[in-house]
Formats: structure tokens, sequence, C-alpha cells
């Protein structure tokens, strides 16, 4: 398809104006003017708020002066007395203060021995992966674990709920080799796995 050369073309001829439409001959045109009726509201209103305030800054404050009594009564004047003298400072009732600042706080320093002592568990730690009712889905959960290169057991408990086989690895020393072995095991998409003290 060949294109057009739209530039060589020469311009359109101008249309014809639009003419008003004449009014029927009954009804007069609408005015379009300025509108008188908002415009002498506006200058009231703006008059007004001027004579306003105007009068209010125009009018003086009449002095009012209290109305003198027919007859003063004398009253007696009492003794002079001394001029009011504040009483003594009392003495604090809260002793916090001094106490707070004259304790003494008592430190306990641990040796390196003692601190690791003192962290050391009594009991050793177990991963738990697992608790079912059936005994085939722990089993299958122990497979999987044991594709891992993990030895785990599967430990029988009864309880008011039934009996209940808990997928258990372990017993771990402390607890960061329990979540060593948590870690991996969740790298390898078997979770949630929780660690308690071995039972």
């Amino acid at each position: 398809m060949a294109t057009k050369d739209y530039v060589k073309r020469g311009r359109s001829p101008k249309k014809a104006p639009i003419k008003a439409k004449a009014t029927p001959k009954g009804k007069k045109a609408p005015i379009s003017g300025f509108p008188t009726k908002w415009a002498a509201l506006a200058v009231m209103l703006v008059c007004s708020l001027i004579a306003g305030l105007f009068f209010l800054s125009g009018t003086d404050v009449p002095e009012t002066t209290p109305p003198t009594p027919a007859a003063v009564i004398a009253k007696p004047q009492p003794a002079k007395t001394k001029p009011d003298v504040l009483p003594p400072k009392p003495e604090e009732k809260w002793r916090y203060i001094q106490e707070l600042e004259n304790k003494k706080v008592i430190v306990p320093v641990l040796t390196p021995k003692q601190v690791i002592a003192k962290d050391k568990p009594t009991k050793p730690y177990l991963l738990q992966c697992g608790a079912y009712h059936s005994q085939a889905q722990a089993e299958q959960r122990k497979a999987t674990i044991a594709f891992q290169g993990m030895n785990s057991q599967i430990k029988v408990s009864t309880n008011d709920k039934g009996t209940w086989y808990r997928v258990v690895l372990g017993p771990y020393k402390n607890k960061r080799l329990a979540m060593d072995d948590q870690n991996k095991l969740q790298q390898h998409g078997i979770s949630p796995c929780a660690i308690w003290f071995w039972e």
C-alpha cells in the first residue's frame, strides 16, 4: 500500500461560522451580563461590617463609680499584728534518698570456672522431630532422618490422650550440639524439631 504525502496537500477550506439561533418572538433572550443583585448584596454587607466596626471602636467605655452608701458604718479596726511569719520548714518524712545515697551494692565476682559450672546443664538434651499416633508415621519420619546420616529412635509414651510415638535424636551433652543437628535437619526440610531435656 502506498503511503500518502500529507505535506503536499493543501489546507482544507474553512467552514462557515455557526450563527446563533434566533429566539422566538415571544421570549426574551437571557441576559448574560453583570449580576447586579449579588453585587448590591455584597456592597451592603461590606458597608454594614464597616459601620459595625466604626461603632464599636468609637464608643468609650463608661467609667462606673461605685455608689456611695447613705450611711457609712464605722468598723472597729483590729489590733495591729506582726507581719505573717512563715513557719519553719518541715523535716522530710522520706528517707529513701539518704538510704540510696549511702547504700553499698555488693556484686559477687565469679571466676570463669564458676561461670562455666553455673551454666552447665544438669541433664542431657534431646531433639524431638515428631510425635505421632501411629507407629507407621513415626517409622517414616525415622527413615527420612536416617537418609540424612543421623541416628534416631522411637520412644513410646502413653498419657490421657492416647499412645504417642515420639521420634527423638540424642542425648546431647549441651544445647549447642542439639541446635546444630536441628539446623541440619531444617536445611533438608525436616521440621519442626524441638529441643527438650532428656527424660
